[in-house]
Formats: C-alpha cells, sequence, structure tokens
C-alpha cells in the first residue's frame, strides 16, 4: 500500500474572500511508514489530513491509496481526531465495535476483533465502562483501537495528544509506537510539536505557513526511541533545526 498526495491544492470561499489553504502539496507514504506532518497552527495540516481522509475534498490535485483515487471516506483510512469523538452512551467494547457493525461484520467476528484490540490497547478490563468513567488518554486509546478496528491501510492521526497533559501525552507517545510496530500499520501524524514529531516520525515534513506547503523533508535518523533518545546530541541538534524550520 501506497499513499500519494499529487500537487492538492484547497481554495476556501470564492472571489475577493478566497483563501488559499494548501498549494499544490505533493508526497508519498510507503506502507508501514510512520510519518509525521509539521507545522505552525493555521498551516494547512489538519486540512490536508482531511483531504486524505475523504472528508474534504480537494480545488485541484489529487489523493491515491494503493493506486485506487480517493472521492470519500473509507475503510482503507481510519481516522483519529484531538477531540476523541467517541459516542457517549456506548460502552468502550461498543465505541471499538462501531465500524464493524456499519460494515456488517458477523457479531462473533466484531467480538473476536474488539477483544484483540482491546488486548492490545490494555483495555480489556474497562470494556464495559463509558467514556466518562476514563481517563483522557485511555479514551484516546479507545479512540485508536475503533479507528484500527477495520483494519485499515492507512492511520491517520490530527493531533491526537494535544489534548493530554506532559506525562500522560509521553506516555500515549510510546504506547502508538507500540501500537504501530504490532499492527504495522501505516500512520501519517499531524502535530505542531517538534519534539513529538522526531520522537515518533520516521520522516517529518515541514508545511510553511499558510498557504500549507511542503517545505522540507527530514528523516529522522532513529531506529527504536526511548527516553534516551531525547538526550541524544542528534535529537537536540534536529530539534533546534525543525524549530527553526517552523518558526
Amino acid at each position: 500500500m501506497t499513499l500519494v498526495v499529487d500537487r492538492v491544492s484547497r481554495t476556501f470561499g470564492r472571489g475577493r474572500a478566497a483563501g488559499s489553504a494548501l498549494a499544490d502539496v505533493s508526497m508519498e507514504v510507503a506502507a508501514g511508514e510512520l510519518v509525521c506532518l509539521l507545522g505552525s497552527s493555521g498551516c494547512g495540516k489538519s486540512t490536508l489530513l482531511n483531504i486524505i481522509a475523504g472528508l474534504d475534498q480537494p480545488t485541484s490535485g489529487e489523493v491515491r491509496v494503493d493506486g485506487a483515487t480517493v472521492v470519500g471516506p473509507g475503510a482503507d483510512r481510519g481516522v483519529v481526531f484531538q477531540g476523541y469523538s467517541l459516542f457517549p452512551w456506548r460502552s468502550v467494547a461498543d465505541n471499538v465495535a462501531f465500524g464493524l457493525e456499519i460494515a456488517g461484520v458477523p457479531r462473533a467476528r466484531r467480538r473476536d476483533r474488539v477483544d484483540e484490540l482491546l488486548g492490545i490497547m490494555n483495555l480489556r478490563e474497562h470494556a464495559s465502562r463509558l467514556p466518562r468513567e476514563l481517563s483522557g488518554g485511555m479514551r484516546q486509546r479507545v479512540a485508536i483501537a475503533r479507528a484500527l478496528a477495520p483494519e485499515p491501510d492507512v492511520l491517520l492521526l490530527d493531533e491526537p495528544f494535544a489534548a493530554l497533559d506532559a506525562q500522560t501525552r509521553r506516555a500515549m507517545q510510546d504506547f502508538l509506537l507500540t501500537v504501530w510496530k504490532r499492527t504495522g500499520c501505516t500512520i501519517v501524524m499531524v502535530t505542531h510539536d517538534v519534539e513529538e514529531a522526531i520522537y515518533l516520525a520516521q520522516r517529518v515534513l515541514v508545511m510553511s505557513p499558510r498557504p500549507g506547503r511542503i517545505t522540507e523533508e527530514v528523516v529522522v535518523p532513529f531506529g527504536e526511541r526511548a527516553l534516551h533518545v531525547l538526550r541524544d546530541p542528534r535529537f537536540l541538534d534536529l530539534r533546534d533545526e525543525l524549530a527553526e524550520l517552523v518558526a
């Protein structure tokens, strides 16, 4: 599976009121890769992610997943938003099962898939709880599990940890890396946090202020990620370089 964004532009409004959010954005993400889109607030990162998800349409250009043009949402792409977007009246297990129900997956297969994901997410003991009974980090784990349930080719994350406190955020970053290794899913994540981008990604794509363009591609020189990486001189140099690029 390869994700290709081919010369995508997005303009909102008409005439004198028209404004360009994205301008001629092209990128390619290989199967199993974890890539971060990094940029300041308002640079069009979320707009680009919504276009990849099929929740918005480009003014020009196209997005292709495994050669097929994206024309709307699909089971090949799972999306996780910053605000969790869980159904408050459904239990953890029922939230995770939602996409499978919509797809008409038989009950027994739904149950097995949900149990598998709750195990991966360390949520089995919370299966019957409602979202309001969970911490922010646990709710985000449920949202990730729900997005992964239909076994998408691509997982799209829109600043999923921005609302979490620093300690929970770091734990969720490590958790995401564990899930990525276990599932082999392709991940594209939006963030404005330079350290988060370096810690998680294999490649960081830097976007310019609006209209958003990809101005730099930075390969991150680390394999396994752990806290010691944060003290690596290469990490510190890369942090300063990227911070300057997005300033």
